[in-house]
């Protein structure tokens, strides 16, 4: 009984102090069978190296139901617990939410007693989510001080199309759906990420697109019309209030990934875009608030790399070249280095962005891509190139996996795109290298998505107070 009473170990009021935090043992990745023949699952891999069962998958939950798509998951509870304005006092890290992006169903698995083998606990399905939110294909989970925050790709409706996408709220210890969030939307019509700076009392919000433009694949047409997400949205956090928004211009198509400064006083971030149709390349964004007004930079550029047509898929082949596809890009807790993942060539890319208006190149390494095809170190294939990717607290370890989505992955990677892990270790200045005795194999039946570690990591986790 005592042990309630007590705030959750992994919960730190600070970056700083969940940096200093015991290394995480356990990764949970989310894995989808493409061709949904089989229920989507939940692995639990082995990252203690110290372990004789180091890189190995030691259970793996399924699901009961075919089709759902899992994508982005997340926990019940995290830091942003501690926030003075929580109302909830003694939660534990302990429940994963996963949704369903192609169902819009969700479960809710229990990590507790033994994290090893977790246990499905309870299932919404889908015509609760769409009865009580108006919302439906599920995205994006982040714990907040109150409660549990749902991202949604689509609205009402047998498409989704039925009005705009947005977020809802779950009650993070029943696990009731308590509605949508939104009291005032704005000019906001899409949607995919966003994040907080929970002091500041602000959100931000992106955009990719809705079910019809990505359920069955990239509509090349409407990619190439400029018809995919390309502005960024800006809310007050408290009143639920749209408050601004940025267009970041057509030709920037498919605004994705949200990543916020993780120490509170720091009133920047960044965003990932996939692709600019004028020129194929990605780039990085880097947002800030300036006398009350949010305000965006483009602050680094990649650029395709020319390949041969017939080392390319159709989609390409007009284009004589790969564009990175920035698909995921990711912040190391003490806001230094920003790892970007270029899905398209097989490039993931380590940016030191101490000064976060000028990202300056530290590392790269290449596995997979679409004209390459990189091996691992330890000679195996890598199917893919590096996507969804997760730092660990203390910043010395870089896991990604290789899927981007079941009807886009054969588009662009013909061969198949079989779910595997990989991992980057990381320079005490910088650099990264990949580690080649980490390896997860998941097998060809399954894609591997998401990547959720034990203890927390940097892009569950928001925090209350300042580093010291």
């Amino acid at each position: 009984m005592l042990e309630t009473l007590r705030p959750d170990p992994t919960f730190h009021p600070s970056p700083r102090l969940a940096m200093e935090a015991e290394a995480e043992h356990i990764a949970y990745t989310a894995l989808l069978s493409p061709d949904r023949s089989r229920p989507d699952a939940l692995a639990v891999v082995d990252v203690d190296p110290t372990s004789k069962t180091y890189g190995k998958v030691l259970n793996r939950l399924e699901m009961p139901n075919r089709g759902d798509e899992f994508h982005h998951f997340g926990w019940n509870a995290c830091s942003s617990a501690l926030s003075p304005m929580s109302g909830h006092a003694f939660l534990q890290r302990r429940y994963l939410i996963i949704p369903g992006m192609r169902s819009s169903r969700i479960y809710v698995v229990d990590t507790q007693p033994d994290p090893s083998a977790p246990k499905l606990i309870k299932t919404i399905e889908p015509e609760e989510v769409m009865h009580k939110t108006g919302y439906s294909r599920p995205h994006t989970v982040h714990c907040g001080p109150e409660g549990i925050y749902v991202s949604t790709l689509g609205g009402s409706g047998p498409d989704g199309t039925q009005g705009p996408p947005g977020v809802f709220v779950m009650d993070c210890e029943t696990f009731e759906l308590l509605g949508r969030w939104e009291i005032d939307r704005g000019p906001q019509q899409l949607h995919y990420d966003f994040w907080w700076n929970l002091p500041r009392d602000y959100m931000v919000s992106s955009e990719w697109a809705l079910p019809p433009q990505f359920e069955n694949g990239i509509v090349a047409e409407d990619l190439l019309a400029n018809k995919y997400g390309h502005a960024v949205h800006f809310w007050d956090l408290r009143g639920r209030t749209h408050v601004q928004s940025i267009d970041l211009g057509a030709n920037h198509q498919m605004a994705l990934e949200i990543r916020p400064a993780h120490d509170p006083t720091r009133e920047y971030g960044f965003i990932g875009v996939v692709v600019d149709t004028t020129n194929l390349e990605g780039s990085i964004w880097t947002w800030y608030r300036e006398n009350g007004k949010f305000n965006i930079k483009k602050t680094a550029t990649i650029p395709p790399e020319p390949a041969d047509a017939a080392n390319l898929p159709p989609l390409l082949k007009g284009f004589g070249a790969v564009p990175p596809l920035i698909s995921d890009i990711d912040l190391s807790l003490d806001d230094r280095f920003l790892y970007v993942a270029c899905w398209g060539t097989g490039e993931l890319r380590q940016y030191d962005v101490t000064d976060p208006m000028k990202p300056a190149l530290a590392g790269s390494v290449r596995i997979g891509g679409i004209a390459q095809h990189t091996q691992h170190p330890n000679g195996r294939p890598f199917g893919g190139g590096p996507q969804m990717t997760e730092i660990s607290r203390d910043g010395k370890r870089v896991y990604f996996t290789n899927s981007l989505y079941s009807s886009w992955d054969p588009q662009f990677y013909p061969d198949g795109v079989p779910g595997v892990q990989a991992m980057c270790n990381v320079g005490a200045g910088g650099g990264i290298k990949i580690d080649p005795d980490f390896h997860v194999d998941f097998g060809p039946d399954y894609a591997a998505h998401q990547i959720r570690l034990q203890g927390g990591d940097c892009s569950t986790d928001s925090f209350c107070y300042p580093s010291a």
